[in-house]
């Protein structure tokens, strides 16, 4: 099966899918969305990196910024923060390049590593979609981390790939309904930017909107 280019999700939204399906809804479906600190940090380091007049070559290394991807059997696009091209016997040819070059997605993120974070996803779909583009094999690319300052190297697994492809899979299906799903509210409720769009709070109570009002009241007195 392909998608239709205008049925296209987006890639970023792998990430926000994995941390919370309720947000990820109310952002791509919605199109809700609010600022807090988390959020534009993220934004300025992302800045930098898709900066797409940037162009770097060291022998046999060619870095490339803001590459768009796109596959049309996930049904997905997206943009790369940096792709490095390594010369190597089982990579591709290249325009105005002499030899074959294997792509290597670099994805920036704020933070630190969480194995439980989407952005593993969101690195191994940029990957899924460079191999579909350029008919090739990526076995691997890394995570650039903001707080520490270091790469922490992610392998495509089989497994991982497989994950990628249920999300996208479920995705879709939300989106072609319009459905916004109902998540338990949890601790990480509160460093999101959509908590006062989302109302967690409402989620979890069983009283419904009066009880909800009055515990918040209660709360501000």
């Amino acid at each position: 099966m392909e998608y239709r280019e205008e049925d296209f999700l987006q890639l970023s939204g792998l990430q926000h899918f994995k941390f919370c399906r309720r947000q990820w809804a109310l952002i791509h479906i919605e199109h809700q969305w609010a600022e807090n600190l988390r959020t534009v940090d993220g934004a300025l380091m992302h800045q930098n990196a898709h900066d797409k007049g940037f162009r770097e070559s060291r022998g046999d290394l060619l870095v490339t910024r803001g590459m768009n991807v796109f596959s049309a059997s996930l049904g997905v696009s997206g943009e790369c923060d940096v792709v490095e091209f390594h010369r190597d016997p089982a990579g591709v040819p290249l325009k105005g390049r002499e030899g074959l070059w294997r792509p290597y997605p670099v994805e920036y993120k704020r933070g630190s590593f969480n194995e439980r974070s989407g952005d593993t996803l969101q690195l191994c779909g940029q990957a899924l979609c460079l191999e579909e583009m350029l008919c090739c094999d990526i076995p691997e690319g890394a995570l650039y981390y903001g707080e520490t300052r270091r790469r922490v190297t992610i392998s495509f697994t089989e497994e991982l790939r497989q994950a990628v492809r249920d999300n996208l899979q479920e995705m879709h299906q939300h989106y072609q309904r319009g459905y916004t799903p109902k998540v338990k509210p949890t601790k990480s409720c509160n460093a999101c930017s959509l908590k006062e769009i989302c109302l967690p709070g409402l989620l979890g109570t069983k009283g419904g909107v009066a009880d909800y009002l009055a515990q918040a009241l209660e709360e501000i007195q």
